[in-house]
């Protein structure tokens, strides 16, 4: 991907670096600089990742690195019910902080102090989506670019006679989805939709992806009229949230309702990927290789208003450097990773889009075609999601739960999003 397509991405937009979260699946090793056989200085740095489903490819990318540079790298990966945030906290309780951690932008301040200033490492030159603050500088590694809208599979949708491109309307999908419901046997179909809005499984992604529909679908990259609105003390614009809320109540209605209240993200994905959803309310990190699926994956819109035809595209969150670990064994680390080698495996292997410009690999995400389609166009709209304030995203998801259980409709789901954002923010 051109750096030309992607620099009008908002340094600070992403997508959601976490699936699921709990334990460390390595022990933490202590992090500094040994010495190897022939006097060569060496280095050992740990990286907790947050992206469980590209565990192994890390693991590759660590015994990669320890090939060429004698280096280790010692990745930590996260995986069951809290989130990479929750988990770094009790680390640096403990003083077990790793080396490289993952943040999202919202939380940069949180660790003001805390992580090492990138500013001037040569990789820096080579991409323009590196996070910087205001007042610590350079301190984000950006490792890949994300998209998220409604993921959907195009073998099925030709079959029944939908074109993807003409969904840019409410009317439109009501069309589409009754026509795919009705024909659930003839096309091998468990639901139309995997959608799920259970809080604590998948809390992240309603609270955070879906919820991002509402800030940013069918707005420019750098169009923040809404997320301002949400940070000026949490004030929603009531009809979009009730547009939003209407189109949220005909994806709770053509879901799997086996998966729409009390399923897990691994349900969800599994279901898309064996052809038994022709949608799926995620981005391009479900689907990484070609090996997935057997099918053509693409990128829909949530048009819950006329006109929408923009999907949201951007850097994911970043990995940054502990001040107080072993800095210069970080950025060795990430000078390296932005090289060929490492760029292989993160794109071929792991299924990324890389976020550097000289990068000689074309991803091989399934989703990656459609994706570069609408930035290529210049339709795609900016993860602001990842701006509100932090943990917005725990009080939003259980009304999206609510909701799914039939306990709100759209008026009601409408005024009680309204209500719990306004007393978060002024609490």
């Amino acid at each position: 991907m051109r750096k030309k397509l992607l620099s009008m991405l908002l340094v600070g937009a992403m997508a959601s670096s976490f699936v699921a979260c709990g334990q460390p699946n390595t022990a933490n090793t202590e992090s500094g600089n040994a010495s190897s056989g022939d006097g060569t200085a060496t280095s050992s740095v740990t990286l907790l990742n947050g992206k469980p489903e590209i565990d192994a490819q890390l693991q590759d990318l660590a015994a990669l690195y320890k090939e060429e540079t004698g280096n280790e790298l010692i990745v930590q990966t996260i995986g069951g019910d809290t989130n990479a945030s929750d988990e770094l906290k009790k680390m640096k309780a403990a003083g077990n902080m790793p080396d490289i951690f993952v943040i999202e932008a919202n939380q940069a301040s949180s660790w003001d102090g805390l992580l090492a200033d990138l500013a001037g490492e040569s990789w820096t030159d080579k991409t323009e989506f590196e996070l910087v603050d205001d007042s610590m500088g350079t301190i984000g590694f950006p490792y890949t670019v994300e998209a998220t809208a409604l993921g959907y599979n195009a073998d099925v949708l030709t079959a029944a006679g939908i074109d993807p491109s003409t969904l840019t309307s409410p009317a439109a999908y009501k069309e589409a989805f009754e026509t795919l419901d009705s024909k659930k046997d003839e096309l091998g179909l468990k639901a139309v939709l995997g959608w799920c809005a259970e809080p604590s499984n998948l809390g992240w992604s309603s609270g955070t992806h879906v919820f991002a529909q509402y800030l940013d679908a069918g707005l420019a990259a750098d169009d923040t009229t809404y997320i301002d609105l949400l940070n000026d003390g949490g004030q929603v614009d009531h009809d979009r949230m009730l547009a939003f809320a209407e189109f949220v109540g005909m994806m709770n209605q053509y879901s799997d309702p086996d998966l729409l209240v009390d399923g897990t993200y691994d349900e969800q994905v599994a279901g898309f990927k064996a052809g038994e959803y022709a949608f799926i309310t995620q981005g391009n990190w479900c689907v990484t290789s070609p090996d997935d699926v057997d099918f053509e994956c693409g990128f829909a819109p949530y048009a819950f208003e006329d006109g929408i035809d923009t999907i949201i595209a951007g850097p994911p969150s970043y990995w940054v450097a502990y001040s107080e670990g072993n800095v210069d064994g970080a950025k060795a680390f990430f000078d390296w990773c932005a090289g060929d080698s490492a760029q292989n495996i993160l794109v071929n292997d792991a299924g990324l889009v890389s976020p550097f410009d000289d990068c000689q690999y074309e991803a091989v995400n399934p989703f990656y075609s459609s994706m570069k389609s609408y930035i290529d166009a210049g339709k795609f709209s900016g993860w602001h999601t990842m701006l509100k304030k932090d943990g917005l995203q725990n009080q939003t998801c259980q009304v999206f739960a609510d909701y799914a259980q039939g306990k709100l409709d759209a008026e009601s789901f409408t005024t009680t999003m309204e209500q719990v954002i306004a007393d978060y923010y002024a609490n």
